[in-house]
């Protein structure tokens, strides 16, 4: 496809070989994709993998070094509290839901091994931070678990949906004020996957500022 950079169903990169750290990085970013939690199974990452993944999320750039994010593990025994908060959310917005129709929401908490809220404080420390810097902040940290979690192996996807903003999902996570459930993280084994989309060239969506002429496009 003109003007967009083709994405090959990669596997995650060898270790860095020392002379080339920015091809294996480069080789790290293109690799990774997202894989939904419905094709993600175990084996999950282990206590040393998992303790790896969750320590890239401290070096996203942090404003302030107000730490205005966090992430909750969903352990096992815990999906299935997850999974009435995801039908009483369904219900909050559509009070004639059916029960195929709740179970199917319930089921969504049950897939992959491992399983994160991750949570936003809009509020917390310095109010001249903006709740779009700590936002952007937050999603570095996701983009820094998912980079590590594809460098060991794993897949792993972001999602979200309206359930996040519900009242059972925030009162099942004790949400305080100020604190938005921003997304999920799912990891796991990859058991299956579909090919990786083309992505967009960086003439797409870089340009060049032009003193008396606006923002030109970009040529490289």
């Amino acid at each position: 496809m003109a003007g967009r950079v083709d994405e090959a169903m990669r596997e995650p990169p060898a270790a860095a070989p020392a002379a080339a750290p920015a091809d294996w990085a480069a080789a790290l970013l293109q690799a990774r994709q997202t894989i939904l939690p419905k094709r993600l199974g175990a084996p999950g990452p282990d206590a040393a993998q998992l303790q790896a993944i969750m320590a890239a999320a401290a070096h996203a750039p942090d404003h302030g070094c107000l730490l205005p994010w966090r992430f909750v593990i969903v352990p096992r025994d815990a999906r299935a509290a997850l999974a009435e908060a995801f039908a009483q959310a369904l219900r909050e917005r559509d009070p004639q839901a059916s029960p195929g129709q709740q179970e199917q929401a319930r089921e969504k908490a049950y897939r992959a091994p491992v399983l994160l809220l991750v949570v936003v404080d809009e509020l917390r420390g310095d109010p001249g931070i903006a709740p779009c810097e700590r936002i952007l902040s937050a999603g570095c940290a996701v983009q820094n678990l998912l980079l590590t979690a594809t460098a060991l192996g794993f897949g792993s996807a972001l999602t979200s949906g309206k359930a996040l903003q519900s009242r059972a999902l925030r009162t099942l996570f004790a949400l305080q004020e100020g604190e938005r459930a921003l997304c999920f993280v799912s990891v796991g084994t990859v058991l299956s996957r579909k090919p990786g989309r083309a992505r967009p060239a960086p003439a797409q969506y870089v340009g060049t500022l032009v003193p008396g002429r606006g923002v030109q496009p970009w040529k490289d």
